[in-house]
């Protein structure tokens, strides 16, 4: 392959000046490298106002995302998980540059952004793959009504304010337990840090394949965070008795009215998200840095265990 066949996504949040600056950087180094840069079409008309695109293809009319080697993105985690959604269809790999707060999908800071696309360039990078879910919604006749993936979470959640969802939760085809609740939480590892965090779920290593299920302000006495085998099914029904409807929100990015007697039905999907990995790290640093936990008086590594 010569350097004019490799393509490489940009992904970026065009609302801010120094994302399209970053942005600009970028562009004119792939360039420069004898690559092509995409960008999306959801991105084009903000950046074109903003700076040149002139050789910069179109994702989905220039190029198709199966011919995408890697996509760098610009932003927070939203961005990520929006690029997530944009190379969903092929197999490249998301570099994400954080330019947000918290950016815990992000793999580097922006003052290394140059050291980053030169790496990428020389093809310097590992490969880690993410457990998806893959989320199926049923009516009440079991006829599947909707199908999507999430990276991070898909939550059942009520749709209106002053009402409480009734539903009743099962693990592997079996029954669990029936309650009153705000919503449910179906979280991934990479989702543990998300919104599983917030509701008090507990923090899953990336290494271990898991699936977590929360409950969100439930009525009953067993209503712990659970979690369960990565093979695992996870369903939850809204039950007819619900006074209101619901609502299933994947990545927050994707959503569909849950009626009662709808049934959302979670598994492992069988296509993980590619995340692009310049520094491998301990996932231990990753959340000190990212939650700046304290660690003062830490005597450090004594060796082996006895």
């Amino acid at each position: 392959m010569t350097p004019s066949d490799r393509r490489i996504l940009l992904v970026v949040h065009a609302r801010r000046d120094d994302t399209v600056h970053a942005a600009e950087r970028i562009l004119t180094a792939v360039r420069a490298a004898g690559a092509t840069p995409v960008v999306s079409a959801e991105d084009r008309p903000e950046l074109a106002e903003r700076l040149s695109l002139e050789g910069v293809e179109t994702l989905g009319v220039d190029v198709d995302i199966a011919d995408v080697e890697l996509a760098i993105v610009l932003g927070g985690d939203g961005t990520i998980l929006r690029a997530a959604e944009t190379v969903r269809g092929g197999r490249a790999p998301i570099l994400g540059i954080n330019m947000g707060h918290v950016g815990f999908l992000a793999e580097i800071e922006r003052d290394d952004m140059d050291d980053a696309v030169r790496r990428v360039i020389a093809r310097d990078y590992t490969v880690e793959e993410r457990l998806a879910l893959a989320v199926r919604v049923l009516d009440a006749d079991d006829s599947v009504i909707f199908e999507t993936w999430a990276l991070n979470e898909a939550t059942v959640e009520k749709a209106s304010r002053e009402r409480m969802l009734e539903v009743v939760m099962e693990v592997d085809g079996r029954p669990l337990s029936s309650f009153g609740c705000d919503g449910v939480v179906v979280a991934s590892p990479t989702g543990s840090t998300a919104y599983n965090f917030s509701a008090g779920g507990p923090v899953i290593w990336p290494t271990v394949e898991a699936i977590a299920v929360v409950p969100l302000s439930a009525h009953a006495l067993f209503a712990r965070p659970l979690v369960v085998s990565p093979d695992a099914t996870v369903a939850v029904e809204v039950l007819e008795r619900t006074s209101g409807s619901g609502i299933l929100w994947c990545d927050g990015r994707r959503s569909h009215e849950l009626p009662p007697g709808a049934r959302v039905v979670v598994r492992r999907s069988s296509r993980p998200v590619r995340l692009a990995r310049l520094h491998p790290a301990a996932f231990t640093d990753r959340l000190v840095r990212k939650f700046r936990l304290p660690v003062t008086g830490w005597r450090g590594a004594t060796g082996g265990a006895a």
